[in-house]
Formats: structure tokens, sequence, C-alpha cells
């Protein structure tokens, strides 16, 4: 069992959405410290303001997780000042949402450096720390487009596809080595945020945010591999091993209507 009373916890992208809601419910629980990044400034001095009005003990930096040279400053820095990380939320992320013919290199670049080498870099950041002490819980949030494919998302599906690798990888070389620490990968559906403005599922419901952030929360606190929402995300792996291609095309393309959920996405990127 994880436990969330007096640790601290370091949420990227902590400052809106889930992250600000797992941020929340970690200080009520009696985290430490709950230390934020994220990119946007207005957004973390609004999220700093309630969450030390309320008494809370938060504490905000400016990061692009993309830029890995500041990345590794900026946790240098926090060690220096917090001490060991003891949770390590690794929610960051960006989603173009076009066809990959439209893309650009640039999008292209920008959404594996945050989606996929930030993670790496700012957990290769922390480890040392958790490892010294032998107790540490790192959480990927990876995505169920992390199982499956899907139309206008194919570089936002790659990044992902290449977390939910490298975390259940990093899973059981910790566990063999280092059993004192944990990580949990994480793998929702559409989450109803700005991320995902104007997308459409007719069948398999969109996740709440409180939800999902109360889902990870517990998962971090149970130590359990993986935290997917809603349950019919556990089902993906084996429709997806059982089934002919062209069948699961139809099962989950046409008939769940996932791939056609991105046609009236709205656009969001930093």
């Amino acid at each position: 069992m994880s436990q969330i009373k007096g640790a601290v916890v370091l949420i990227t992208g902590g400052a809106s959405g889930i992250g600000k809601i797992m941020g929340k419910i970690c200080l009520e629980k009696g985290a430490r410290a709950l230390i934020i990044w994220d990119f946007n400034q207005q957004k973390l001095d609004e999220s700093l303001q309630e969450f030390r009005t309320a008494g809370f003990p938060a504490y905000g930096y400016i990061v692009d997780v993309a830029n890995t040279d500041f990345v590794v400053k900026t946790a240098r820095e926090i060690l220096l000042e917090h001490g060991p990380v003891d949770i390590l939320i690794n929610n960051a992320g960006i989603v173009v949402g076009k066809f990959f013919t439209e893309h650009s290199h640039a999008e292209i670049d920008r959404t594996m450096q945050v989606n996929t080498h930030a993670l790496m870099h700012i957990t290769l950041s922390f480890l040392p720390g958790m490892i010294q002490r032998q107790q540490g819980h790192i959480v990927n949030i990876s995505s169920a487009a992390g199982m499956a494919a899907n139309p206008q998302m194919s570089v936002y599906v790659a990044s992902k596809w290449a977390v939910l690798g490298w975390g259940e990888t990093l899973r059981l070389e910790l566990e063999a080595r280092h059993p004192g620490l944990h990580v949990t990968n994480v793998t929702p559906f559409y989450i109803g945020t700005e991320m995902f403005k104007g997308v459409r599922s007719p069948i398999v419901p969109i996740v709440r945010p409180e939800s999902a952030a109360k889902q990870i929360i517990r998962a971090i606190e149970k130590n359990r591999i993986y935290c997917r929402m809603p349950w019919i995300v556990y089902a993906m792996p084996f429709f997806k091993g059982i089934l002919p291609q062209r069948w699961y095309d139809a099962l989950i393309g046409k008939w769940f209507g996932i791939y056609s959920s991105m046609k009236a996405f709205q656009g969001y990127m930093q």
C-alpha cells in the first residue's frame, strides 16, 4: 500500500484537468507537499492560490517538460528544496488530433517529446532518490489509445503505445531489483476535459474528470499495476487478441464508434 499521507507528491500538468483534481485529493489525504509542474503560468498561479488559501502545502514550477535540460535542472532544485519525491504522477500530455498527413514535423516532435520522452527523463531524475530509500511510486498516464489504433490520433497513439511499453518494462525491472518501488500504468478512455473537447462516443461513456482522478488515486493506494477506465477498456486486449483484425475493426470502429470519435474534435495542443 502506497501511503499518500506524509508523502511528497509531484504531478506534471497539475494545474488543470485531472492533474489538479488528483493534487487536491492528495492534499486532502494529508500529503506533506504537492509539487505542481505546468506550462501555463496563469493556471498554475490560480491553482496554487486556491490550494494555499485552503491551507495546503502546494508549490509550483513552470516547466516545459519537452526541454530535457530544464527538466533535469528543475528536478535537482526540487530535490534540494523538498527532498526525495515519494509519488511521481507523469500526467502532462498533448494531442494534435489530425490525420497523419496533416501533421507538421514540429507537431510530431513535440507530441513525442511531451507525451513520451519527458516521462522517461522526469522519472530518471527522481528514481535514484526512490531507490536509495527503497520506496516510491511512479504513475504513468497512458491511454486506451495505447492499446488500440484510432484515426486522427496516429502520433498521439504512437506516443501512448510507447509509454505503455516503457512503463510495463520499468515495472518488471523495479519489481526484480527494487521491490519497494511501484509502477501504475493508467489507460483511460477519453476523459471529459478541455484536452478532448468535441470528442463524441455513442457507446463507450466518456470518463468524468473527478471519477478518473479518484480511480487513479485509489490505484496508487492499492499499488495496482493497471488502472483502466471505464470497465470496457479491460476487455480491449482480449478482443484484440482473439478477433480477426477486420472483425475487431467492425466491433471497435463501427459498432462502438471509436474510429469516428475524433471527427468533431476541436483541437488541443500547447
